[in-house]
């Protein structure tokens, strides 16, 4: 690993980032809030001289020969940076009491948690709030991925290691490209993220959603997230309608957006016949039918056609990761609530911009269990793992069951580190998989009526860690802590 390298590509995406900064500052400047809009203006400047002052130092430094370990660093840190200085103006401008606090929202955003520690979100000026939903959107695609695809555009071109940058951001048990090169690959991930986000805003006009209204949840939505400038959540539009187009859209972004580049390049029925898209609608349906069925029979609500319209949505919002609510789940019959607690531990698809564990895993670790009971039944035959078409092979099978263990094992200590602060223990559980999972809403006293403010400022940095963990899918963070990490 080059040092010198990472360094100067840190300060390039920290720039880029405050570039991006000047939106929100913008924003509150047009809504007469100068001591936010000032916040924002102080950080960008801080940015840009630090970020400025190591590319002077290291501008002789060559972009070049990037490794697998350069990704790993350079995406951790980069996650790490843009969360302490994206933290600094909630702060400056008063909104957040705590720079604890500040960090662990804005993680919570980058990292398409959701997750948050306010108590009163509407009190928060109009930019404060529009950066917190602009972190949720360029979390959800990636912030690295943006970066590779505008490389050129500042005079740096990696070649072969712009893939190990982007492998390390990218979700799924199978890191690939769409295209021959990075970049390409990179600019059409994110056009088909702008397009459907312009669609589903547009949508939302149609709703009766202002422009404000309607681009802030369009982040959250796309980027599988769950931040709403309302404190109701999407529950405070009251609209059918509403509750129906985020949904759809909920479900377009828990989907693998390499099959959207499959159907818009004409492989609609390649994209169609994809065994994880079939498995996510299907445990999608299922779930929410299920539910509905309850919710009805129960006198929940008073036809199936709404009870089917609010199971929908909030088993759409906890398997794609969003974390998004229109009502109180906890207070469903234990049934209903069952089948939206066991979604946290799915998640959305590879290649998506959900979080969680995966279906694509759920379903090759299902696969293996039925492959190891007909092998019991008939100990001579051979059988093989298939995912669709493709033959799994025995690495990529042990990569998914030691993700899946290690998922859980973090689960479980985060739980017990987070009981040290006296909460009861099933928020205690909740906090710890939906910071992991990067679900945002749970069960418990974090359910859809709580919020973290609940615990004390040290657990919010346990929190955090452990959704930068679930974000870049464990190990790329994780072997940064390895010995052999640092060795030449």
């Amino acid at each position: 690993m080059n040092l010198r390298k990472n360094i100067k590509l840190l300060a390039l995406i920290q720039i880029f980032l405050a570039i991006l900064m000047a939106v929100p500052m913008i924003i509150s400047y047009s809504f007469k809030e100068f001591k936010a809009a000032n916040s924002f203006l102080y950080t960008i400047i801080a940015m840009i001289l630090l970020s400025g002052a190591a590319l002077l130092v290291f501008n002789k430094t060559e972009l070049t020969d990037f490794r697998q370990r350069d990704g790993f660093f350079f995406v951790t840190f980069t996650w790490i940076i843009a969360t302490a200085f994206g933290a600094i103006p909630l702060v400056a401008s008063g909104d957040f009491k705590s720079y604890s606090a500040a960090f662990f929202e804005i993680m919570s955003g980058f990292t398409t948690t959701g997750a948050t520690s306010l108590t009163d979100i509407e009190a928060c000026g109009k930019g404060i709030l529009f950066w917190r939903s602009m972190t949720n959107w360029l979390g959800g695609m990636g912030i690295v991925v943006l970066f590779v695809a505008l490389l050129p555009a500042i005079g740096a071109n990696m070649g072969a290691g712009s893939f190990h940058l982007m492998g390390a951001e990218s979700v799924g048990p199978v890191k690939g490209k769409l295209t021959p090169k990075t970049k390409t690959t990179a600019i059409a991930l994110w056009a088909i993220y702008v397009g459907f986000s312009i669609l589903e805003a547009i949508f939302l006009l149609f709703g009766g959603l202002n422009l404000y209204e309607a681009v802030t949840v369009t982040f959250s939505t796309m980027a599988a997230a769950g931040f709403c400038v309302k404190g109701a959540s999407i529950g405070s539009f009251g609209s059918a309608y509403v509750d129906v187009v985020v949904t759809v859209f909920m479900m377009i972004a828990g989907a693998n957006f390499s099959l959207y580049y499959k159907a818009f390049t004409g492989k609609i029925k390649s994209a169609l016949k994809d065994s994880e898209l079939r498995w996510f609608l299907a445990i999608w349906f299922i779930a929410s039918l299920l539910a509905a069925l309850q919710l009805a029979n129960t006198g929940t609500y008073d036809s199936f056609l709404t009870a089917f319209r609010y199971s929908a949505f909030h088993v759409a919002s906890v398997i794609t990761t969003t974390g998004f609510a229109t009502t109180n789940y906890l207070n469903w019959p234990t049934f209903s609530i069952m089948i939206v607690v066991l979604m946290m531990f799915i998640g959305g698809c590879a290649g998506s911009a959900g979080g969680g564990m995966k279906v694509t895993r759920i379903e090759t670790l299902c696969k293996l269990t039925t492959n190891t009971i007909r092998k019991r039944i008939h100990p001579s035959s051979v059988s093989k793992v298939r995912l669709g078409d493709e033959i799994v092979h025995e690495d990529t099978l042990l990569s998914i069951a030691s993700f899946c263990a290690v998922y859980m094992i973090i689960w479980l200590i985060g739980t017990l580190v987070l009981t040290i602060s006296g909460i009861d223990i099933e928020t205690c559980m909740a906090a710890s998989i939906l910071s992991l999972g990067n679900i945002g809403i749970g069960f418990g006293k974090v359910g859809p009526a709580g919020n973290f403010s609940i615990f004390p400022l040290w657990s919010l940095w346990v929190c955090s860690f452990e959704m930068l963990l679930g974000r870049l899918e464990i190990f790329t963070v994780i072997v940064l802590f390895s010995r052999s990490f640092w060795k030449r």
